[in-house]
This record gives C-alpha cells, structure tokens and sequence, in this order.
C-alpha cells in the first residue's frame, strides 16, 4: 500500500540528517529556496508537496505543508480533498495535469512516467514550466526520504513535544 509504514516499525526519530551532513542537507534545502522562487504559482507548489507527500507516507511532511497552504490562504476544503482529486470536481485542468504529473514522477518505479500523464501537463504547461514542477517534485521526493527515513516527528498540540 502506498505510503505505509511496515508493520514492526518504530515512530520515533533515528537519525538528524541536518547535523549528520550538515553540506549535503544544507544543499537540498538551496534547491528547494530556488524552486520556490522560480516562478511556479504556489498554489500549484502546495498541490505538489502535499500530494507527493501523501504518496510516500511522510506524516512530518504531510503536517508541515498543510500548514503552509492554509497560511498562504489556500482553500482548506480543496487541501482536504488533495488524497481523492480524481474523484472531486473541486480541481481545473492544470491542477489536475500538475496532480497526475506529481504522482507519476513521484511513482516513477512503478509508472514510468507514462505519456498520457505528460501529454496531460503538456496541454497546460510549457515546457520550461513542466521541467520546473519536475525539479520540484523531484525536490520535495528528497525531502519525504530524508524525513521517512529519518523519522522526523511532527508537531502534535497538546502532547508535550513543546509544540503546544
């Protein structure tokens, strides 16, 4: 099942990557700044982050842009229906090719980023925009395997983690 984690499994934190490879974290952390800021719509970005970190099961990255979308204002009954676009009339013609394309790079292994998912992007994306929401499902991909792996935590109100 997508996004599970095995049965057996601990929760709690294994590794901090940020102090382990301070470099190589510092660098993946520049190619999400420069996603960011390379002229996506962040609406589109939200979609991006959230539905590939559903996929990979990254509960840390699952909460954290959740939060990020709803502070820039995104429309919290869309965020809530992200995990079943196919099935709500709530998502247009690009939010649909970006959410195909996202789940598809994001499923490489299993998909091979098939051509009705890119010919779907194509149809609303230029190319210099489908090579950047690449880049950035790719970018958020490295980030859920960084925080899976790792088994970031996050936040939960009222347990005394200090994130009350």
């Amino acid at each position: 099942m997508i996004g599970t984690i095995p049965e057996g499994t601990t929760m709690g934190p294994r590794l901090n990557i940020a102090q382990l490879a301070p470099e190589l974290y510092r660098a993946v952390a520049q190619l999400d700044g420069a996603v960011k800021k390379s002229g996506l719509d962040s609406s589109l970005l939200h979609l991006v982050t959230l539905r590939a970190s559903q996929i990979n099961g990254c509960a840390f990255c699952v909460d954290m842009h959740v939060k990020e979308a709803l502070a820039d204002g995104f429309d919290p009954q869309k965020l809530h229906l992200v995990s079943v676009w196919r099935e709500s009339p709530f998502f247009d013609a690009r939010e649909r090719a970006v959410l195909e394309w996202t789940e598809s790079v994001t499923l490489v292994a299993r998909t091979g980023v098939p051509d009705a998912a890119f010919d779907a992007v194509r149809a609303v994306f230029s190319d210099a925009d489908i090579a950047r929401l690449t880049v950035a499902i790719g970018t958020i991909n490295v980030w859920n395997r960084i925080a899976v792996s790792a088994r970031l935590q996050h936040p939960v109100a009222g347990h005394g983690n200090g994130n009350d």
